[in-house]
């Protein structure tokens, strides 16, 4: 009654009251997918919680236990989570944006007297042997916190503060910290091989001769930079080229280059039949851009933003896409003329945790692509080719049009 009341007074609905449970045990309820935006917990007992798909945007679950709770893609936006516990939680692709993890100050009712007679203890967010895959945590408050053994696997960081934290032994492999703070983290035996850590100083972080980080990319090089003004030359002669049917210009080759100096710049540019194959794109906005038949084979555009792109017939095999904004976006095939046309395809590419809602994947290859946690609602698969693609722990494909 008290979350249908709230449900009620979100949403702007007659009867409507906020929910204030403080202090109560709900060990094991299941609040699945129920709306308890800015909802008030605190201090509350969710041991085992079943809270899947629930929106939890700017809740108060300060000091809560949330003990092996099940959180998956969860909405913990701007969460205040000052001193709640998490291990064991599943969080798998929950959206933890601004979320406050930084120590709490916790009452701790008397066992007879109640809250008259309450002592009181700091206490840090705690995500020990959490599994947080897929999760976002861009600008986050991370400060102290604890997530020993935590699996941050395919995690987007960007901008977190995480001075002081403790995440030794952590699974942080392909995560994306550009612009975190590091300041002080233990990440000693921590696995960040292939992480994005633009930005990240890691001199100031603790590491150990265990600490992983092969494979992983830092900063654009000074010799990357200093190319930046002659690969955007490239790409705008590209776009005259698209523009001019060929009289000026020519397609750009971006073969194995680092384009993150370009930031926001290649934004909605014609670059048909461009060549960026193994090349750096991580973090890119790439918004409404036209690849129509660009080889993009084994390039990094994880956490690009490709929303509205035109990618019809575009090579993106091996390519890797984790947390890619796919949205609204078109890899259907490409008409060559007469009858043929070429198919978009993303064989063998990771697709993991990407947003590709209402994305036009119209035959496209899809074979042997890691989609795990990808969102394919209201996508058209309609003829795609799926051979060895395991759709199990894909989301959204009730909602989707199927091959």
């Amino acid at each position: 009654m008290i979350v249908a009341a709230h449900e009620r007074f979100v949403t702007g609905r007659p009867g409507g009251k906020r929910a204030v449970l403080k202090f109560v045990d709900l060990t094991g309820v299941d609040l699945s997918g129920r709306n308890l935006s800015d909802a008030d917990l605190s201090a509350s007992i969710l041991d085992r919680a079943k809270l899947a798909v629930t929106n939890l945007e700017r809740a108060n679950l300060f000091g809560c236990d949330l003990r092996k709770a099940d959180m998956r893609g969860a909405r913990l936006v701007r969460a205040d989570l000052r001193g709640a516990c998490l291990q064991g939680a599943n969080l798998t692709q929950a959206d933890l944006t601004q979320a406050d993890f930084r120590i709490g100050q916790i009452a701790i009712p008397h066992p007879s007297k109640g809250l008259s007679s309450a002592t009181h203890e700091s206490r840090h967010g705690q995500l020990d042997n959490a599994v947080l895959c897929g999760a976002t945590f861009d600008g986050s408050q991370l400060n102290d916190a604890s997530a020993y053994a935590a699996d941050f696997t395919d995690c987007s960081l960007k901008g977190a503060k995480m001075t002081g934290a403790n995440l030794k032994d952590a699974k942080m492999s392909g995560a994306i910290l550009d612009g975190a703070d590091v300041s002080g983290t233990n990440l000693e035996g921590a696995d960040l091989s292939y992480a994005a850590m633009n930005g990240v100083d890691m001199g100031r972080a603790r590491t150990s001769a265990s600490t992983k980080l092969g494979g992983s990319i830092r900063a654009p090089s000074p010799e990357a930079m200093a190319r930046a003004a002659g690969l955007l030359a490239q790409a705008q002669g590209n776009h005259a080229w698209c523009k001019t049917s060929g009289k000026e210009g020519r397609p750009a080759n971006f073969d194995h280059q680092d384009m993150r100096p370009l930031g926001v710049q290649l934004r909605g540019l014609r670059l048909t039949a461009l060549s960026a194959k193994a090349a750096i794109m991580v973090g890119m906005d790439l918004t409404g851009v036209h690849l129509q038949g660009a080889n993009l084979e084994g390039a990094d555009l994880r956490g690009a933003i490709l929303r509205d792109a035109d990618l019809r017939g575009a090579r993106l095999a091996g390519a890797n896409l984790t947390k890619a904004d796919l949205r609204n976006c078109v890899i259907a095939p490409l008409p060559l003329g007469g009858s043929r046309e070429a198919p978009g395809s993303l064989d063998h590419a990771r697709v993991r945790y990407a947003q590709a809602q209402g994305s036009d994947l119209t035959g496209v290859i899809l074979d042997g692509a890691d989609v795990r946690g990808c969102d394919f609602t209201g996508a058209c698969l309609t003829g795609a080719s799926v051979h060895e693609t395991d759709f199990q722990a894909a989301v959204g494909l009730d909602a989707a049009r199927a091959a």
